[in-house]
């Protein structure tokens, strides 16, 4: 029967569900992807009070962050193509792996008698193979029927938002208590755990677990979803480069503010690491609201379009708010409108992108989609470093104003067609 679980005594559909059932394979997903995002944002704790420890400032710290977008933007296709090839447990444990060792680099710098500086820049080379996010969904995405996926993958949100939450809660609060060591080492031992269970639980390969999924033909151009001629194909079809243009554009300006949100919390907010981490466990418990409850509520209530337009309408409030903000009190009263508005222009860009093309198409759409967090983590730290620098923190939210009304004309000036879902 078509769509249905083979009995679990069958063949191939016990050898490639491995050690655990189905239930429990998607359930070790989401631990090991919460595994991964905490340990992330521990990182993301780590490196702004150690490089200023090294002695490094804002444009070299732009670099820093530079090199890890770099890196994570032109190997994605290579570790895609990977994790289809050897299946999701090497891909899962790869990716664990590679976190490993960025972190024990991390821990080398932090100690005196090594080169830090050289010791830092060489921890950014290992997120080459940080890929643990497209990994899970891999797993999720083969493991489960169509009309399964969009709320298992919207729980993968919210394993990022605890990431979030608690990395930024420990990283902040071992920093102030115990040194720059400590997290890092606890992050070290949690993806060594991490790389542990997926070896050992995780199924050698999920393609085919369901009795109707199909394996794409040798050499086919859809084998990956990071495949160059099947992501240039889409941008050729009618109306998704400008939606594309308006996701990217709309995020780049608050992307950049985010990116070098550390060093501003430092430098303008004088705050500690651990009240740096309280502050972004606050972004992440917003997050997690505003996927998990608001986007629903809005998306059954108002059009797409209706909801892009007014998503580029708060980034311009955001904007101008930003511009005048001259402590964390204010950041913390501009901060929902700033979730709100990212939640909602993803989730909605993402629903137009996967609806401009075919049903087939839908998943290189995605991992298109997915891809401009490392475009902008590319091209942004340098760049907001030397605004930063120059121009101080208001810089942020006239660029947020500036882009966002040039988007906001684009869209009144032809608006973005409204179409049907193809799949109930």
């Amino acid at each position: 029967m078509q769509g249905a679980w083979a009995p679990r005594d069958q063949g191939q559909s016990h050898s490639r569900m491995g050690a655990l059932d189905r239930p429990l394979v998607i359930l070790l997903t989401y631990v090991l992807a919460t595994i991964e995002f905490t340990c992330l944002f521990m990182q993301f704790s780590i490196v702004p009070y150690l490089s200023r420890k090294l002695g490094l400032d804002s444009i070299a710290f732009g670099y820093l962050q530079t090199i890890f977008g770099v890196l994570q933007l032109l190997c994605g296709p290579v570790f895609g193509r990977f994790a289809d090839q050897r299946g999701a447990r090497a891909a899962l444990t790869l990716s664990f792996l590679a976190a490993l060792a960025l972190y024990l680099l991390l821990v080398a710098a932090s100690s005196p008698a090594l080169p830090g500086v050289y010791l830092l820049f060489a921890s950014r080379l290992p997120g080459a193979l940080m890929h643990t996010m497209p990994a899970a969904q891999m797993v999720i995405t083969d493991l489960l029927a169509p009309e399964e996926r969009p709320a298992a993958l919207g729980r993968l949100g919210l394993c990022f938002g605890g990431g979030v939450i608690l990395g930024s809660l420990l990283g902040g609060t071992l920093i102030s208590a115990y040194g720059i060591q400590c997290p890092a080492i606890l992050a070290a031992v949690a993806t060594l755990l991490g790389a542990v269970l997926s070896f050992t639980c995780i199924p050698t390969s999920t393609k085919g677990a369901r009795t109707d999924a199909q394996a794409p033909p040798p050499g086919s151009p859809w084998a990956s979803v990071f495949d160059l001629k099947a992501i240039a194909s889409l941008l050729r079809l009618p109306d998704v480069p400008r939606i594309f243009l308006v996701k990217v554009a709309s995020n780049f300006p608050s992307g950049l503010f985010m990116i070098m949100f550390s060093i501003i919390s430092m430098d303008f907010f004088r705050l500690e690491a651990a009240q740096t981490g309280y502050l972004m466990s606050f972004f992440g418990l917003l997050q997690m609201v505003t996927q998990g409850l608001v986007i629903g509520w809005l998306s059954s209530h108002f059009s797409e379009e209706a909801l892009l337009r007014a998503s580029v309408l708060v980034f311009i409030v955001v904007g101008l708010a930003m511009a005048s903000m001259s402590s964390v009190f204010h950041f913390c009263l501009l901060v929902p409108g700033l979730v709100l508005s990212l939640c909602t222009l993803n989730v909605v860009t993402d629903s137009m992108l996967t609806k401009a093309v075919s049903s087939s198409d839908t998943g290189t759409m995605l991992g298109l989609c997915a891809s401009v967090q490392p475009l902008l983590r590319t091209l942004g730290p340098t760049l907001g470093g030397l605004l930063y620098r120059s121009f101080g923190v208001p810089i942020f939210g006239h660029v947020q104003i500036a882009v966002n009304v040039l988007v906001l004309l684009l869209l009144w000036r032809k608006p973005v067609p409204q179409r049907k879902d193809k799949v109930r």
